[in-house]
């Protein structure tokens, strides 16, 4: 092996390795479970305003904590957001491999002509180089067909609808997706061992309720 070849691989490996401590750095929480079934967030706890504990918010964290809010009803604690314009997130990784279906559930209450998307779910199985999540982008859309697929750019993930229209309005309704599977068609390799997590976007306008989310061998 020529003596720049070995540099090149001495150098690619310490970059890989200084990316490694930063995507473990603390603020992430990692599921570890051999259960069947592994909750990633069921919404029971919150901080005093009632925005979800644990969570962040994708730009304005003021905003976020006035759009996005924990409610309760007798089936259960849920998120409700109301004139949210970006998304928010949780940093929690799990085996995409051992674990990959990814289900929850949604309702939508409000929804005003023209807003697109409904609402949408992200599943980040992995990060670039510049340590940003990649994510597959599932959308609830008011005009598009279920399982239209738009592709991502270089800022933005994939897009699968998976629920399509207005109705029915007020109805808890349960998705469930193959986001292992998904992620390896749309970027044709195996996603990190963990994943980075998941992020909730409600659309302009949009009055959306998200349910528990959970990971599960099948």
């Amino acid at each position: 092996m020529r003596v720049w070849e070995l540099n090149a691989r001495r150098w690619m490996g310490l970059l890989l390795a200084i990316l490694g401590s930063v995507i473990a750095l603390p603020g992430r929480t990692s599921v570890q479970a051999e259960a069947p079934v592994v909750v990633l967030e069921d919404f029971r706890t919150k901080d005093p305003d009632g925005f979800p504990a644990g969570w962040k918010a994708q730009r304005n964290e003021t905003k976020a904590r006035q759009s996005y809010t924990i409610k309760s009803e007798p089936e259960g604690a849920y998120l409700s957001a109301t004139k949210a314009d970006q998304r928010v997130y949780k940093k929690i990784g799990w085996d995409p491999r051992t674990h990959p279906i990814l289900s929850w559930r949604w309702r939508l209450t409000f929804a005003p002509t023209g807003a697109e998307p409904i609402a949408s779910v992200f599943a980040s199985l992995d990060t670039d180089l510049m340590v940003i999540p990649v994510s597959t982008k599932y959308s609830w859309s008011a005009s598009r067909a279920e399982g239209s697929v738009t592709e991502g750019g270089m800022f933005s993930g994939t897009e699968i609808v998976v629920q399509s229209g207005l109705n029915p309005l007020g109805q808890w309704l349960e998705e469930r997706v193959n986001a292992y599977e998904d992620f390896k068609k749309i970027h044709n390799h195996e996603p990190a061992a963990e994943a980075w997590g998941v992020s909730l976007l409600a659309g302009p306008g949009v009055e959306v309720e998200f349910g528990s989310i959970t990971v599960s061998a099948k």
